[in-house]
């Protein structure tokens, strides 16, 4: 029984690090950093190059106008910012309509045969003239200062690239995919922390920014190329830097089936990533940016997922040794607990099938169904299921 409890322990220990003890470690880091003072890095001073926009577009009919009127409006000189858009495979009208801003510098440049976003994105870049070069997806629209704010963290030559933050339109009628936004206040706060302590390790694809020069090309089944693209750049000694105010918006996805949809891809797509990038799982040579990577991503998408159920089997076996209403023992309460958490997750799956909101309640749903999705990532990565040519989830309206 002992044996038990010290493996129940460690599954407990590696959760609570992998959620939540990894956000109090990096807090407590950055402050000792901002006591023992910050070393200015230095810059290049009235930094303003030309940049190129890359969007690398399948079917986005619904969004091109709004998509590039966002675009033109965006605050940086007009004539330094250009704009490229990849549409192979499109056939829905997407390229056609894209014809028309040809006279006002957009540069459209499509193939009929699909071979996915990073096909797209290995073909396009010998469209990309420029220092600078942006990524973002066709249905997104970009804060105003995205582009000025991407820049300004270029001054720096130490930073290969830049992560702005997803943002999640909140709908009244959201329902448990609208936790979807609360993940990602999670998220932007952890990855501000990363970039201030050191890097921040992977960027988010809906807008990220590299410096051309360091793009590599992606092998052509990669199904992460945001997160690829970007640590590659950091394991080549350059750090990845965040900036909250560099945004691009979204509506969350129309229901959990859609999400989960999305989340088993990018599951599949972290195992894969994982085994790409193992060189990086070695802290002695890539230190601070190894301790970052294994803590806020291998863990979430390995160890943590796998400890969940571990834990609750290996707390029902040691309570059921005690009583299961032996309310004086520790291990009774974590017991409930667990099962607590659980049935709320599923309440909270039968209140979104019945279109009833208690967000409260679609916490813990969406907590499990984003650690679900690992479970079925890996299997479909196991099984090569995942293409890079996917059907995208259909957002809420």
């Amino acid at each position: 029984m002992l044996t038990l409890k010290i493996l129940f322990w460690m599954c407990v220990f590696f959760i609570f690090y992998t959620y939540i003890g990894y956000g109090i470690l990096l807090f407590i880091l950055i402050r000792i950093k901002r006591a023992f003072g910050q070393k200015k890095e230095d810059k290049q001073p009235g930094y303003e190059p030309e940049v190129t926009l890359f969007v690398a577009a399948y079917n986005e009919k619904d969004y091109v106008d709004k998509k590039v009127q966002n675009s033109f409006e965006l605050e940086y000189p007009r004539g330094k910012v250009k704009q490229v858009w990849i549409t192979d495979g499109s056939d829905d009208g997407t390229p056609a309509l894209l014809e028309k801003y040809k006279d006002r510098g957009v540069e459209v440049y499509h193939k009929p045969e699909r071979g996915g976003k990073i096909g797209a994105i290995n073909r396009g870049i010998q469209f990309v003239k420029t220092p600078i070069l942006i990524y973002s997806d066709g249905n997104t629209m970009l804060g105003k200062e995205s582009i000025r704010r991407i820049v300004d963290l270029f001054a720096n030559p130490k930073v290969g690239c830049v992560s702005g933050e997803k943002r999640i339109a909140q709908k009244e009628k959201d329902t448990a995919a609208g936790t979807e936004g609360i993940y990602w206040k999670y998220e932007s706060t952890l990855k501000k922390w990363d970039a201030e302590l050191y890097s921040v390790v992977g960027a988010a694809g809906e807008l990220f920014a590299i410096r051309t020069e360091l793009f590599q090309e992606v092998e052509p089944d990669t199904l992460l190329d945001d997160f690829i693209i970007s640590l590659r750049i950091a394991m080549k000694g350059y750090t990845i830097q965040y900036d909250p105010e560099a945004y691009a918006i979204e509506s969350s996805s129309a229901n959990v089936k859609e999400e989960l949809k999305r989340k088993v891809r990018i599951s599949a797509g972290g195992i894969q990533s994982i085994i790409r990038l193992k060189k990086l799982l070695n802290i002695f040579k890539y230190g601070i940016l190894s301790f970052q990577y294994i803590s806020h991503r291998v863990l979430r998408w390995t160890l943590a997922p796998l400890f969940l159920p571990l834990a609750f089997i290996l707390n029902l076996i040691v309570t059921l040794n005690q009583g299961l209403f032996n309310f004086s023992y520790i291990y009774t309460y974590l017991l409930w607990g667990q099962v607590l958490f659980y049935l709320s997750a599923l309440i909270g799956w039968y209140l979104e099938n019945r279109e009833i909101k208690i967000k409260v309640l679609f916490v813990p749903y969406y907590f499990f169904i984003m650690n679900l999705s690992v479970y079925l990532g890996l299997a479909r990565f196991i099984k090569g299921k995942q293409t890079v040519n996917w059907e995208r989830a259909k957002r809420g309206s």
